[in-house]
Parts: C-alpha cells; structure tokens; sequence
C-alpha cells in the first residue's frame, strides 16, 4: 500500500508539472498521448486503492465560497503543550522512555475528520475547545488525500503551512484584510485555511502534515502501542506525515541536541518553516495515563528556539498609571520589524529593571517577541550611563508620586513606582475597562474611549451609574460620536451583562491576584453563593487551603471585605443582576449528587492528592473533591485529614506519615465514597 501511495504521489506532481507547461508557459514537453495514458494510470490507482489527494488532476471541479465560518465543538480537546528552551529539561522530561523528536511546524493547526473512507470534516484548533468548520477549503490543499481505503472513523491532526519558496513567490502580490502585504508564512498560511473562498486558498500552496491521529486505528493503541506505528500508518493512505526521529530510552543531552540540529537542517533543506521542535512520547498508553491541564497534555514538551533578537535604538519613556495606582513604564524605540510586525514600544516591567539595563536615551539596545508573541527589551548594549528617568509626579493626575519597595522569591529588591491618588482619573478610568471586560461584567462595546467620555461628563462616579445610564439619555446621545443607535446598543450591551455568573462578578471586583482560575475554585468550594463566600472571608476562613492559593491571596481576599466600602458595594451591586447559579440542584439536574455531597464521610475535609492516579487527572481529583463538599488542599498540613496518595507520592507523603494523616489509596478513597 506505501508503495502505491507514493506512485499516486509522484505520478500527480509528474502530471501537475506538465499541466503547467500547458497551461502556464505555452510550452508543453510531452504530447496529449503521454499525458492521457499517465492520467487513466492515475485515476486507475486512484480507484483501486481509494486514495486521492487533493491536487490530484483527477479533482479538478470547481472551488465554493461560504460566507462564513461555523463553529466545531472538539469532543478531544485540541491543547497545546507546556515549552522550555533547555535541552537538559527535555532529557529529564523523557524520563527514559522511547519518545519521538518531531518538527514544530509553523503554521496553523488542522483537523481532518474521515468516515466511510471519505473526508467528511475539516476543523481548525481554535482555543483548543471550539474551533471553525474549514471543510470546504481542504480539497484546495496541495496533498490532503480526499479519499482513502480505511472505511472507520479516523480523525487525524496535523498542521497546515507554507513552504518558504511559495511564500516568497507569493508575499509580494497578496494583502491581509488590514490591506498590508503578509509578512511571514504563518500569517499567510492561516489567512489562507481560514479563507471563505477556495479558490482564494487553493492560490496559496497550502500543505498539510499530520503529526497525531486522535481516533481510529484502534490496533496500534491497544496491540501496539505505538504513535509512530500510527504516524506510518496514514502514511500508507497518502498523508504526508511530520518529520521525526525516534528517541531511545538512553539517549543522551549530546545526541539530543545532534538530533535536534539534524531536524533543523532538513526543515532548512526543504524549505519547512519551524519555530522549534516537540517531543511525545511513543507508547499511547503512557500518553493516556499522564492526563492533561486545562492548558495542555503532559505526554509532551515543545522545545521552543530562541527568541532573535533585534538592535534598535531607546529614545524615551512612557509612563501609564493602572487601576492599582502602579504606573507602568514603557519603553519607546526607533521602529523594527520582528517577525513580520512593526514594534517601536515594549514593557519596561518595573523601576528595578530599568536600573539594572543602565538605560538612557540615544542607547542601543537588543529587542525580542519572546515566544514570538510579547515585545521585550532584552539588553542594552551602551551601558555605563544611567540617566534618571522617573517622574515626579503621576502623568495623569500631576500628584507626587512614591517608589515601593519588595522582595522577590529570589532575593531580588523589586522597585515600582505607584500613585496613591485614589482619585486620579486614569486609576478610576481602568477600573471601569476591567469591569467592562469579557472575563468579567463582558460589556460588548464599552470602550475605554466611552468609558473615559461618561466618566468625564460625571455620568459615571461608581459600577451600579453603568446600569442606570438611562437617566442621561439626552445629554449621552448629544455626545460627540454617539447617536440614538449608538446609545440603544450601548443600553442593551450593559442589560445583557445583567445575566452574570459568580466567577463573572468576583473578577468584575478587582480582588488583587483574584482571576478566573481562582474564581472558579471560589466558585465549587462556596458552590457559587456569593453570601456563603462573604461570610467566610469576613470570619478569616483559610483560603490557603484551596490548590494554589497561598498566604498573600488568602490575605488579599481577607482585606478586601474587611474594607467597609467594597463591602458596601459588592452587597449593593449584587441588587443590579441575575446570576446563573450552576450549583443550583433543580436547574442543573444535580439533586441527587447535591445530596450525597451533604451525607459523604468527606463533607467539610481537607483532603490533599499526591502522585500518579489512575482514574484522576490532578484537575479530576481536585473537582471531585469540591463536588463533595471537601477543600482541595495543595500542601499536607496540620489542618489535612486525608491523603490520597497515587504512586511517586514523594515528599507530602513523608509529611503525612509524619503528621499523622490518614493515607488512602485511590481505591481506598473510591472504595469510602460507595460504601
């Protein structure tokens, strides 16, 4: 089957050259008798095999448009994987297992769906949870087989790029949606496979690796458990699979690092755009069995390249006061082009930072995107003139400002510079761009540019004005840039945000350090009553007992309910909206697991989980535990009363013993919720 998968290959590139000749040049080199009998060949193969590519000759109907893109739901999320940059943290990853060294392809991450042996589903990853339905711009890829022999569901992953060569050919004649040229393969390539219209991908030279089959092939995970197995396999039915190297067991950081430069040279070669490299391991079952974050799988670690770097020349600094008073600095540089962007302004972080690179104005200095994605000053090479740069008093308000002084986890002395005006106007002003912001209140709309326009006329002093702007419709509609539509939709954005969420309204407060990862385990442990959530800050609950939160969160939640303004607002606020209860036992369906979580042995524990489960991911077993009505400690302590412990339990189980806890198995913590 490989062999004929790879005659098909050539043979379609062979007639796809002389359709060329033919049709582009005027200049044929074989005459219609040769083309036609290497075609029937062709189309022969096609039919015996099942296989047909996309650029087969043999395809060659018209493109559709559609003028949208719907949404796909991933019933297997599509997550990424945690990065490093250190070969040494990929060998202690691999922990002596076979593993596969793949290219990271640069470009946009595909899903083809199969049933019956026919591409019925082309999605994009999207968030990982949701992506968009790209179907009908496959058949415009250049070697995505249409067709193939394995009559199962199959669902296969892979990336959708641009060889540097057709990038090259093409950046000079094509413009993004912003009117301006692409600047780099990947932009293009992901423009492309997000295209309405096929006609307009099919120009674009897209190509598709897969690197990952998701289901189907069921004999390699149970008999063989193999991913390589699988890559090879769907390779036989015309993929064209990522490249890689098997990893021994016994590999050392030398040989790695070799291997690595080996991949780089035929990306190079070939004319492949990478950004690094991924390492998976090659047994599924291990794979299975090391679960995932809500972020990534952990069976997985791409090895990220190096950031370039770019010299470029600092001329000043721009200072921005945020909501918690800390003015930001900015650093503003003489324009350059970093992976096809133009960045003339980065984070300077903090006063300490800017200190220790010795800045001044007229330095050169060295910038990156760190993981292609954040502006960063990375050095200055000018040093040994430092010229002080801080203001003296806040830029928005003109009041005196003060440098604040901490220490880091490290030891380091962190400087920041801070304005305690609680009434200056840009403080007040970012407040209510959080609150308004989609991981809170999501007030569609509501700019900071309105924001600033109804704080300024004084329609806005405190979070419940937002939902009684009605009293200003007049003189709102008479503000420059607003009309009778732009005020209604601005109105019905604000009435929609009435219908919130627990989560929504904690993060809308501004709780320092407090987002939707600690939100939502707010959110399980008070089973989203924000009274219940009140009453145990005010009485000092223990917050530190939640995974993750420490003594300064627990802290902060502390001090802000004792603050009789914020209490007074967030008691009053709650009066402005209806909340979705997802806790709520009638609505959801949940009354029976509502009242087990009341009866169980575990109701009001502190129970810690260690080591490697088998029917639990750490996320698993942490919501198990909230949903019975227990805490999800992250530290054995005295307060603990049990812990689970799966195999490689380490320290916090030495700790236990040593404390006196009682350690349950898996099993034995199953076996206590049944009884």
């Amino acid at each position: 089957m490989n062999q004929n998968a790879e005659h098909i290959r050539k043979l379609v590139d062979r007639l796809n050259g002389y359709r060329h000749e033919y049709y582009n040049e005027n200049s044929p080199s074989v005459s219609d008798a040769v083309y036609d009998h290497l075609y029937d060949e062709l189309k022969r193969l096609e039919t015996e095999t099942g296989i047909v590519l996309s650029n087969s000759p043999t395809q060659t109907v018209g493109y559709k448009a559609i003028s949208a893109l719907d949404k796909v739901r991933h019933p297997i999320p599509l997550l990424s994987l945690d990065k490093t940059k250190q070969i040494r943290e990929l060998l202690t990853f691999l922990k002596k297992k076979y593993a596969l060294l793949m290219l990271k392809l640069d470009g946009l991450t595909v899903k083809l769906v199969y049933e019956d042996g026919r591409l019925i589903e082309g999605s994009t990853r999207g968030d990982g949870e949701e992506g968009e339905i790209i179907t009908h711009n496959v058949p415009a890829f250049r070697n995505v087989p249409l067709n193939i022999p394995y009559k199962e569901r199959l669902v296969v992953t892979g990336e959708g790029f641009i060889h540097k060569h057709d990038f090259a050919r093409l950046k000079d004649t094509l413009v993004g949606s912003d009117g301006k040229p692409y600047r780099n393969a990947r932009n293009l390539a992901a423009g492309s496979i997000r295209s309405l219209s096929a006609e307009t991908c099919k120009e674009r030279e897209v190509n598709f690796f897969a690197f990952n089959v998701l289901e189907g092939l069921d004999e390699f995970t149970v008999q063989k458990d193999s991913r390589s197995r699988k890559l090879l396999a769907i390779k036989e039915y015309g993929f064209k699979i990522c490249p890689f190297i098997p990893l021994s067991p016994d590999v050392t950081e030398s040989e790695l690092e070799s291997q690595i430069n080996t991949l780089v040279e035929l990306a190079e070669t070939t004319d492949i755009p990478i950004d690094g490299m991924v390492v998976r391991f090659d047994s599924l079952a291990y794979s299975r069995s090391l679960g995932r974050t809500g972020h990534h799988y952990n069976d997985g670690l791409a090895f990220k390249f190096e950031d370039d770097t770019y010299e470029t020349v600092f001329r000043s600094i721009e200072w921005q006061t945020g909501r918690t008073g800390e003015i930001a600095p900015v650093a503003v540089f003489d324009t350059v082009e970093i992976d096809g962007c133009d960045v003339s302004r980065a984070s300077l972080h903090n006063v300490s930072f800017i200190k220790n690179l010795e800045l001044h104005p007229g330095c050169r200095i060295l910038v990156s995107k760190r993981n292609m994605i954040i502006p960063h000053v990375e050095e200055n090479l000018d040093r040994g003139t430092y010229e002080n740069m801080l203001p003296e008093t806040c830029p928005c308000c003109g009041q005196p400002v003060r440098i604040y002084s901490r220490t880091a986890e490290d030891g380091r002395l962190i400087e920041t510079l801070h304005c305690d005006n609680t009434d200056c106007k840009s403080r007040i002003l970012q407040k209510f761009v959080h609150f308004a912001e989609k991981k809170a209140m999501n007030i569609t709309g509501l700019s900071e540019a309105t924001l600033e326009k109804l704080i300024d006329a004084g329609f806005l002093q405190s979070y419940q004005d937002l939902y009684h702007l009605d009293r200003y419709r007049s003189e709102i509609i008479a503000l420059e840039g607003f009309g009778e539509k732009s005020y209604e939709r601005l109105q019905e954005s604000i009435e929609k945000s009435r219908n919130t969420t627990f989560v929504r309204y904690l993060v809308a407060m501004d709780i320092p350090m407090i987002g939707k990862t600690a939100g939502r385990a707010l959110d399980k442990l008070f089973h989203g009553n924000l009274r219940e959530l009140e009453l145990a800050a005010l009485d000092y609950y223990d917050f530190t007992a939640l995974e993750d939160f420490g003594e300064t969160l627990s802290g902060n939640i502390h001090e802000w309910f004792h603050n009789s303004d914020n209490l007074i607002m967030w008691r009053t606020l709650q009066k402005e909206f209806t909340f979705e209860n997802v806790w709520d036992a009638k609505a959801s369906g949940e009354e029976n697991t509502m009242n087990e979580t009341k009866n169980n042995k575990f109701t009001g524990c502190t129970i810690v989980a260690t080591g490697k489960l088998e029917h639990f991911t750490r996320d698993g077993i942490n919501t198990k535990i909230a949903e019975l009505g227990a805490i999800a400690g992250s530290s054995v302590t005295k307060k603990t009363d049990y812990l689970i412990c799966g195999e490689k339990a380490g320290s916090k189980l030495a700790k236990a013993k040593q404390l006196g806890i009682p350690v349950l198995t898996e099993q034995q913590f199953l076996d206590m919720l049944s009884a």
